[in-house]
C-alpha cells in the first residue's frame, strides 16, 4: 500500500515538474519571438546592409555555444536568449526589406509568416496530444543537419537553384522534426531546462521560417 502511495507521489511530481518545464518554455519562446519581431522591425527601419545578417548571426552563435551552457541553469540564461533571439530578429532585416521591396513581398512574408505558424501549433498540438516519444528522431535529425550542411556549402561554390530549392524542403523538414523531438523531450522528462529547450524550438521556427521565404520567393520569381 506504502509502496502503491510512493509510485502515485513520484508520478505525480513528475507530471507537475514536465507541466511547469512545458509552460516556461512556451512562455520564454511566445516572448522572444515577440522580441525577435521587434529588433527585426527595428532592423528594417534602420535599413541596414546584408552584413549586419552574418554578424547578427555570428553573434548568435557564439552566445549559443559558449555562453548558453553556462548560464543555462541560472536566471542570467534568461538574458542570454533575449540576445540570441534579438540579435537573430535582427538579422532578419536586410531579408525582409529585400521582399518587401518586391511586387508581392508583403504577401510572400505573411505567407511563410502563417506558414510557420501553421507548421509551428500543428506539430506541437500533435505532439502535446499524441504524448508519443520521437526521441528515436534524434539520429536520423543529424544526420539529416550533416548532410544539409555539406550540401549548403557546396552549393556556394555551384549555385544550382534547383539544389537551392532542395536543401530549403529539406531544411524545413528537418526542422519540423526537431519541434516533434524537442516538444517530445519536454513532455518525456528527457528536457527539463527550459531555458535550453526554448532556445531549440526557436532555432526551428526561425530555420522554417527563413526557408519558407526562399521558397516563396523563388516561386514568386522572386
Amino acid at each position: 500500500m506504502y509502496e502503491n502511495q510512493s509510485v502515485i507521489t513520484r508520478t505525480s511530481e513528475r507530471a507537475l515538474a514536465t507541466n511547469k518545464v512545458l509552460r516556461n518554455t512556451y512562455t520564454l519562446l511566445s516572448l522572444t519571438m515577440l522580441f525577435s519581431a521587434v529588433m527585426a522591425g527595428v532592423s528594417m527601419a534602420m535599413n541596414v546592409g546584408p552584413m549586419a545578417n552574418l554578424l547578427a548571426f555570428g553573434g548568435s552563435i557564439v552566445l549559443i555555444w559558449f555562453v548558453l551552457p553556462r548560464t543555462a541553469n541560472s536566471a542570467s540564461g534568461i538574458g542570454v536568449v533575449f540576445a540570441i533571439t534579438g540579435l537573430m530578429g535582427f538579422g532578419l532585416g536586410p531579408m525582409l526589406n529585400h521582399y518587401m521591396a518586391t511586387a508581392h513581398g508583403s504577401q510572400i512574408v505573411m505567407t511563410a509568416l502563417g506558414g510557420t505558424g501553421i507548421i509551428f501549433l500543428g506539430l506541437s498540438a500533435y505532439s502535446l496530444t499524441t504524448r508519443r516519444d520521437f526521441s528515436f528522431m534524434g539520429g536520423m535529425l543529424f544526420v539529416g543537419m550533416i548532410v544539409v550542411l555539406i550540401a549548403s556549402v557546396a552549393n556556394i561554390f555551384m549555385a544550382i537553384p534547383a539544389l537551392s530549392l532542395a536543401i530549403s524542403s529539406i531544411v524545413i523538414l528537418i526542422m519540423s522534426g526537431f519541434i516533434l523531438y524537442d516538444t517530445s523531450r519536454i513532455i518525456n522528462g528527457g528536457e527539463t531546462n527550459y531555458i535550453l529547450a526554448t532556445v531549440s524550438l526557436y532555432l526551428s521556427i526561425y530555420n522554417i521560417f527563413v526557408n519558407l521565404l526562399n521558397l516563396l520567393g523563388v516561386l514568386n520569381d522572386d
